[in-house]
């Protein structure tokens, strides 16, 4: 990734997106997704949020844990990142990071389970 265009955004290379987010597409959906996306900001790339506050809320909390997202093992966002979070509800499926794009209906079916009371 490059910090350095003109807009201070990056853009993922298809390999990239392919292979670590949309590894659960077949070609032509990972290309016709790649052709729809933007560049993003750096900023957020780089720049830690400070979460203390969210993470204190008392308020019930589910995390869905998509079981090919990227990257799997010791750098993976599940239970690295989930167990920032507290007690809280954990809701699994198959799919890549972006199984809103290869598995909507999947997915949706997910977050009404992760909300159910």
């Amino acid at each position: 990734m490059n910090a350095t265009s003109e807009d201070n955004t990056t853009m993922l290379p298809f390999n990239v997106w392919r292979e670590q987010f949309v590894n659960d597409a077949d070609l032509a959906l990972a290309k016709l997704s790649y052709e729809h996306l933007s560049p993003e900001p750096f900023k957020p790339i780089v720049e830690k949020l400070d979460l203390k506050k969210f993470h204190s809320l008392d308020i019930p909390k589910s995390y869905i844990n998509c079981t090919e997202d990227m990257p799997q093992g010791e750098w993976g966002r599940h239970p690295r990142m989930s167990n920032r979070l507290g007690l809280y509800r954990l809701v699994q499926m198959p799919g890549s990071h972006e199984v809103l794009i290869t598995n909507p209906k999947g997915l949706a079916d997910k977050i009404i389970e992760a909300g159910r009371d």
